[in-house]
């Protein structure tokens, strides 16, 4: 009937439930999808565990999977490997970039944003560096919250996980 990448581009029509800009493929949730028999099968890994939006993400997975005809439907949700910020494509930081919310910057493998203390975060609006962290979170748990000392916006910056 579908093929995996039918399914795949289906559920890339799925906004992420807090930054409405990327999808939930973008964001790199959607790990597989496993057709068994008349079972289809999708295996998500949530950004961080206790993530607020993965309820919202799987009822909108179920709800697209029903609207393409699908009616036995498992959804896995998987933490290992965990999900990471390098799994962000350069398109997508863009998207967030555009959108007003600093991509991350450093690599996971870099341990330094454990500190709190990044540097050098570009603000999205004005591309200064001269920025300075307001809070460890912002909007969200997976945001943090800084000021530019350039143009003086507030902004949020997706941290590095």
């Amino acid at each position: 009937m579908y093929s995996k990448d039918q399914i795949i581009n289906a559920l890339g029509q799925i906004p992420d439930p807090e930054i409405p800009v990327i999808s939930i493929v973008e964001l790199g949730v959607i790990r597989d999808v496993i057709f068994k028999d008349k079972t289809i099968e999708v295996v998500l890994t949530p950004t961080y565990s206790g993530c607020p939006a993965m309820k919202q993400m799987e009822d909108d997975v179920r709800a697209k999977l029903v609207e393409l005809g699908f009616e036995t439907i498992v959804l896995s949700i998987v933490y290992n490997p965990p999900w990471t910020t390098d799994w962000l494509n350069s398109e997508t930081k863009l998207k967030l970039q555009k959108y007003g919310i600093a991509p991350p910057e450093e690599s996971t493998t870099d341990k330094s944003f454990l500190t709190g203390k990044i540097k050098n975060i570009t603000c999205p609006h004005c591309k200064s560096t001269d920025t300075v962290m307001v809070s460890q979170f912002g909007s969200t748990a997976c945001k943090a919250l800084y000021k530019c000392n350039n143009c003086l916006e507030a902004f949020d910056y997706f941290k590095c996980i």
